[in-house]
């Protein structure tokens, strides 16, 4: 009897670690999931297409990514031109360092292919990001593990979260923003400064980041709570973005030389949001086109999801941070089809609807997160495979 009692004890321990495992895996495994159904009909319907899945999964803004990470920013092809159909010497200044630089790190691991290094580190970034949003829903009032799980549900199938998968800049910027907030709201003044400044380095949206970690880290202090770290954390948050912008400025021999090279080789420049404005209503009124119209409801909800976490009483950080995301890329000409996969990083503004799916039933909420990965799904393979324009 006493082997048997041991036989069961054993059986038990080791259905108990598994629980736990599977459930400290939790984060990654739903992301990747959701991930996986999108690349799944995106190598579909880019098969069906005649084009390769890797070629899609790299194409755009991934080439000049790997391009860069494989030969610096003096060794980029010279057969590699901006929007006009131009280069300059200057012309991949105007993409940020930080993911290329890591890309180039993750060729050790890769033995040198860049394609699959690029592919490593946006897999790994999300799969960080996921964590860190899982945590980031259960900090927030009125949050619990189910809201985090979801919110990384619901941030996995975003109308562009193909660009999660591909050799893009945003899910490593994801990861990092998330973490300072989450750095943020804990208090955890060394890991929100540093995760800042690793954001500030990746994209230019890194000053919402900066912004949202900064006024934070002066709340704490004007309050006198935490004694220096928070004075430490406000310098490091904006060291990654005005550390770039001014070695651009060093380069270029202008002060504001990487926003000259936005301007005029990538078209994307700050306007107070008239183009936005005249393109959705150009949309509304004559396109018939059902890609543009699906945009245009997507950035019109991106609003409404804002009113939503001002009205829930999100803490003020994360509606610094999400607010600031969407005045950047509603107030900015560019290209329009693409202020989708811009808007990805506004991913607090969906914490009221994960908190919103938490508190129903477990089939409802399954239902909701199947159908938004699979509507992202289709949206993300037709703006690579069929719609002729860049992401």
């Amino acid at each position: 009897m006493a082997v048997v009692r041991g036989a069961g004890s054993a059986a038990i321990s080791v259905d108990t670690r598994a629980r736990r495992v599977l459930d400290a895996s939790a984060p990654a495994i739903v992301y990747l999931l959701v991930r996986l159904a999108g690349v799944g009909v995106l190598a579909a319907m880019a098969a069906r297409n005649g084009a390769s899945l890797l070629g899609e999964l790299t194409s755009w803004d991934g080439r000049w990514l790997l391009a860069i990470a494989e030969h610096g920013y003096g060794g980029v092809p010279a057969d590699m031109v901006d929007a006009t159909g131009h280069r300059t010497p200057e012309t991949p200044l105007g993409f940020f360092p930080g993911y290329p630089g890591l890309v180039a790190a993750a060729r050790l691991l890769t033995g040198g292919n860049v394609v699959a290094a690029g592919l490593l580190v946006s897999t790994a970034a999300g799969v960080a990001a996921a964590f860190g949003l899982t945590r980031l829903g259960e900090l927030v009032p009125g949050g619990s593990r189910r809201a985090g799980l979801l919110l990384t549900c619901l941030f996995a199938a975003s109308p562009m979260a193909v660009a999660l998968s591909m050799t893009y800049t945003e899910a490593l910027f994801c990861a990092l923003a998330v973490w300072a907030l989450v750095g943020v709201l804990r208090e955890q003044w060394m890991l929100a400064g540093l995760c800042a400044a690793g954001a500030g380095l990746v994209r230019p949206t890194g000053s919402s980041v900066v912004a949202a970690v900064g006024l934070a880290a002066l709340a704490a202090v004007i309050q006198r709570r935490d004694g220096w770290r928070p004075w430490v954390a406000g310098v490091l948050a904006a060291a990654g973005a005005l550390g770039y912008v001014g070695y651009v400025a060093t380069r270029t021999g202008v002060l504001g030389g990487w926003f000259v090279i936005q301007r005029e080789g990538w078209g994307w420049h700050l306007d107070g949001g008239i183009a936005t404005v005249r393109w959705l209503a150009e949309v509304l009124t004559s396109s018939g086109n059902v890609f543009d119209l699906l945009t245009v409801l997507s950035l019109a909800g991106s609003i409404g999801l804002f009113v939503v976490a001002v009205l829930t009483r999100m803490p003020w950080p994360l509606l610094v941070y999400g607010g600031l995301v969407l005045v950047t890329t509603w107030g900015t000409d560019g290209l329009m089809n693409a202020k989708l996969r811009v808007l990805l990083p506004a991913f607090v503004l969906l914490l009221p609807a994960a908190i919103g799916l938490a508190a129903r039933r477990r089939a409802t909420a399954v239902a909701v997160v199947v159908a938004a990965a699979f509507a992202s799904a289709w949206f993300g393979a037709y703006a690579l495979t069929i719609w002729p324009y860049a992401i």
